[in-house]
């Protein structure tokens, strides 16, 4: 077989159908649109949601709830997953994404402890569960705490400029 002997399957390609090209192709003329009304002109149609003049679905239906803007969205690891690092390595998100457990838009990374973990390592993510964090001293590994609040020793370096204005009324 050679390429100028390759062909599509029976069946597989079709005509596009060529419409207003008159009569005799059966699709001529108004060109399957009808006659008059609001479908049939250009630019005719209704807007999506619009039910014919009928109360919308997206107006009948009541409204709850709120989108919080604030949410954090954090990538769930579980203790399981942490079976391929090797004994006391450092496990952080970039390790994590390295070896593709992590992957995609978030806020951090929160370890669970569903499954059992054998080597002792050095955990550094943002959040760890109660269980995982005793499966992991149970195994002999260690936990680093991240900087999450902001300590009180930076607002106090900071240098605050003097309130009380000198009297220069009376220098003279």
């Amino acid at each position: 077989m050679k390429l100028h002997e390759l062909s599509p399957s029976a069946g597989s390609r079709k005509n596009r159908k060529r419409l207003g090209r008159g009569v005799g192709s059966g699709s001529g003329k108004t060109a399957g649109r009808g006659t008059k009304g609001h479908r049939s002109r250009s630019g005719g149609g209704v807007r999506p949601g619009f039910e014919g003049g009928q109360m919308p679905i997206h107006r009948r239906l009541p409204k709850r709830g709120f989108t919080n803007i604030f949410k954090k969205e954090f990538a769930i690891v579980n203790t399981g997953d942490l079976a391929c690092f090797e004994q006391d390595q450092i496990v952080d998100e970039a390790a994590l994404v390295r070896i593709g457990k992590v992957r995609g838009k978030r806020d951090g990374v929160k370890l669970l402890g569903n499954g059992e973990i054998s080597v002792p390592l050095t955990i550094k993510l943002d959040r760890i569960s109660k269980g995982a964090r005793n499966k992991i001293e149970a195994a002999g590994g260690n936990i680093i705490e991240p900087d999450t609040v902001k300590s009180d020793a930076v607002k106090s370096d900071v240098a605050q400029p003097d309130t009380a204005k000198p009297d220069t009324a009376n220098q003279e």
